[in-house]
């Protein structure tokens, strides 16, 4: 069956990027997005590609201090929330990232479909009560790339919570 055949979705991509462990996550998760068919990645919101007039915060920390900056890039993101099909969180059970707390409840609020993605190497390990309650799904990276967004379903988390 050729790609024109299958039905692709977009979504939201989030994740955070601020320590070596969750980049290579992002890295991972990134690449699996791209091989996924039923993913359109290209029309997909990533924030890091997103940001208020193409400055990455990652890049020009001090960009922090600017409120222009800040409430466009907020608002942008609340925007890809928004207009995106899915949402998709990259989730590392040791190093939590408060910013993907509260997309995942501004998703949840709209009511999409929320898959959490963890590290092959971290699923199991407990993760925040509020972030297993947003999740529809909770799947491993490897799982990722051949995750069916058109045949959606809800399923418990195999590890514990706190």
């Amino acid at each position: 069956m050729s790609n024109e055949n299958i039905r692709q979705k977009t979504v939201y991509f989030a994740a955070g990027w601020f320590s070596p462990k969750q980049t290579a996550a992002y890295d991972q998760v990134m690449a699996a997005i791209k091989q996924n068919k039923t993913i359109d990645d290209k029309n997909s919101y990533v924030p890091l590609e997103h940001q208020y007039k193409g400055l990455r915060v990652d890049e020009h920390p001090e960009l922090l201090a600017d409120k222009e900056w800040q409430t466009a890039t907020f608002n942008g993101d609340c925007v890809g929330i928004k207009s995106s099909d899915l949402f998709l969180c990259t989730y590392l059970p040791d190093e939590e990232d408060i910013g993907c707390g509260v997309e995942l409840g501004l998703a949840k609020a709209l009511g999409k479909y929320i898959v959490i993605v963890i590290p092959d190497e971290d699923y199991g390990k407990p993760i925040n009560l509020m972030s297993w309650g947003a999740a529809d799904t909770v799947i491993k990276v490897s799982e990722l790339a051949d995750f069916d967004f058109n045949k959606l379903y809800y399923n418990f988390y195999e590890g514990e919570v706190y």
